[in-house]
């Protein structure tokens, strides 16, 4: 689970870790308009760098506004100067909104160290943000206020200036305190601090008229239509999927099941559920008692586990797992390359170096004598683990991994390549990816944080997975590979207490939207978040969330045949 950025686990001695269907188009014989209508979409929240900072002042050869790591703020009056203001200026370059964006939120959020009884507007602002040392303009239009300056992100609505795609300068005038207040600025060496401007916005997809000079044949236009419901099949047929075709299948295949476990129709669903000392780290039991509450078996079940090769962290497939495989669950094992009793993070050189040869070997073969297929992860989220090396060395270290399985014959691995999907990392993840020869299925772990990490956006199912969604399309990563949330996951919404559970509601009308995903697993733990009167990421803290939870569950959509559901 990772929150901008932030990695998330939960330790123990174990690890933690629309359909939118068309209007019937109305046709004329000679000449017409055909006027369809779509509701709209929900689209992605962005995250963008600042392309330039500096601090504005009218103090010649301040230090403050020279290529620092930190900009400054202070009222006009500063430090007993009666002309020492000083203005924090930031730069954003908006170029990916797409034209049909509408709705569009903007937030500024610049870090701070301390708390201040200070006031900080935030202006439109035509001071150059590239400059070393610039006077202060004229203030523009006022966007927002904070007062009371916060010990680490402070949030501004620039929406009334942010409206689309282009270049944005937001000038910080501080007022009520007569010292310097320091901020993060783009030089910062820890990236999680340095300015960034947060946008969500919806899609307006509703089509531009066509004019047709004749009467077409019949046909209907579903984008995209919800599957069929499946039909039951005892014996599912096993077929090798085309390593270029969608992983979707036609209607009339429902039920079946490739060699790399992708279901012909629908998705799987799935869980993963902590095990803890008060239960006797029973991960069996952990399961169950989840199973019970929503009324279904799950059809993967979701573990972490370490480079230990011992007990049930490092000596997997375990009593429970085995157990799980023989009622019929499909297993989904998240590799690390870590030590989870000692705390010890190995080095993806140490893993392609040879030095943990023998563990892998010992777990390929516990792989490879299932006899099943299983699901296969190594490193999740690894553009969040940079102790652990370069883009280059993690897939140098998953390639490693993948032959040695090979080598050993443990070929009914299948390899789960999952990232945060964060759009912040959108850069690093061409880099990251091992090949369309190491990888069968493409996952990323989207979560619906709210206020958890402190953002003021409630994001909908589908602007919860449809952001790396699109990426990986539009970026031709994986082509033709099965996608899964290999975690997902929500917060509730204090202000309206049956947010939670009608977003699980929606949730299965968000993956008919995106037909490529062929598995949900849900994170039912806080992960690196903490259980508050604001914040609670799991899906069952209360009844109502249970609910919607288990109304998901009961989709015809994530009832597989062949799965946990039969």
């Amino acid at each position: 689970m990772a929150r901008h950025g932030l990695h998330r686990f939960t330790r123990h001695p174990g690890p933690r870790r629309k359909a939118v269907v068309l209007g019937v188009a109305g046709v004329t014989v000679v000449a017409g308009i055909v006027a369809t209508t779509m509701p709209l979409l929900a689209a992605d929240e962005l995250s963008i760098r600042a392309t330039a900072d500096t601090t504005a002042t009218m103090v010649s050869q301040d230090g403050d506004n020279g290529a620092k790591t930190t900009l400054a703020t202070c009222a006009v009056r500063c430090d007993g100067n009666p002309r020492g203001g000083r203005e924090a200026v930031v730069q954003f370059a908006v170029t990916t909104l797409p034209a049909t964006a509408v709705n569009v939120r903007a937030t500024l959020r610049v870090h701070a160290w301390q708390k201040f009884p200070a006031t900080v507007t935030a202006h439109a602002s035509v001071v150059d943000a590239r400059a070393a040392r610039p006077t202060p303009a004229l203030p523009g239009a006022v966007l927002d206020t904070v007062s009371g300056v916060a010990a680490g992100f402070n949030e501004w609505d620039v929406s009334a200036l942010v409206k689309g795609n282009g270049t944005w300068t937001v000038s910080l005038a501080q007022t009520g305190l007569e010292s310097r207040i320091y901020w993060a600025a783009t030089e910062n060496r820890n990236p999680d601090l340095r300015p960034r401007l947060e946008i969500s916005y919806d899609v307006d997809a509703r089509p531009t008229p066509v004019v047709t000079s004749a009467a077409p044949s019949p046909s209907r236009t579903v984008a995209p239509s919800p599957a069929p419901r499946p039909t039951p099949s005892a014996s599912p047929t096993r077929t090798s999927p085309s390593p270029t075709a969608s992983p979707s299948s036609p209607p009339d295949r429902c039920g079946e099941v490739s060699s790399r476990l992708v279901p012909s129709c629908g998705a799987w669903w799935g869980m993963y559920s902590p095990a803890g000392a008060g239960d006797g780290w029973d991960h069996g039991a952990a399961v169950a008692e989840v199973e019970a509450q929503v009324g279904r078996k799950f059809d993967v079940v979701h573990r972490y586990h370490d480079f230990s090769n011992a007990g049930s962290n490092g000596a997997f497939p375990d009593a429970y797992q085995q157990q799980q495989m023989r009622e019929g669950r499909l297993m989904f094992f998240a590799w690390e390359s870590r030590i989870f009793s000692s705390g010890t993070v190995l080095t993806w050189q140490d893993v392609y170096s040879g030095r943990y040869d023998a563990t892998i070997d010992a777990v390929a073969g516990r792989i490879r004598d299932t006899g099943v297929p299983v699901f296969m992860g190594f490193d999740h989220e690894p553009e969040d683990e940079p102790a652990k090396g370069s883009d280059a060395d993690f897939v140098r270290a998953w390639r490693h991994v993948h032959d040695r399985f090979a080598a050993a014959g443990a070929n009914n691995a299948v390899w789960v390549w999952t990232m945060m999907g964060w759009s912040g990392h959108y850069d690093r993840y061409t880099a990251l990816y091992p090949g369309d020869r190491y990888v069968d299925w493409v996952g990323y772990d989207p979560y619906n944080f709210h206020v958890c990490n402190g953002s003021k956006v409630w994001k909908s199912p589908a602007t919860t997975i449809g952001g790396f969604y699109r990426w990986l399309d539009e970026h031709r990563v994986g082509v033709g590979k099965p996608r899964m949330l290999a975690e997902f996951g929500t917060n509730f919404d204090t202000a309206n207490p049956d947010a939670k559970r009608r977003w699980f509601e929606e949730f299965p009308a968000a993956l008919k939207a995106h037909p490529k995903i062929k598995a949900a697993i849900y994170f039912n733990s806080p992960g690196m978040t903490r259980r508050s009167n604001t914040c609670d990421m799991t899906m069952n803290h209360d009844a109502s969330s249970v609910a919607g939870f288990a109304r998901a569950g009961r989709d015809s959509y994530l009832r597989q045949p062949t799965g946990g559901a039969r």
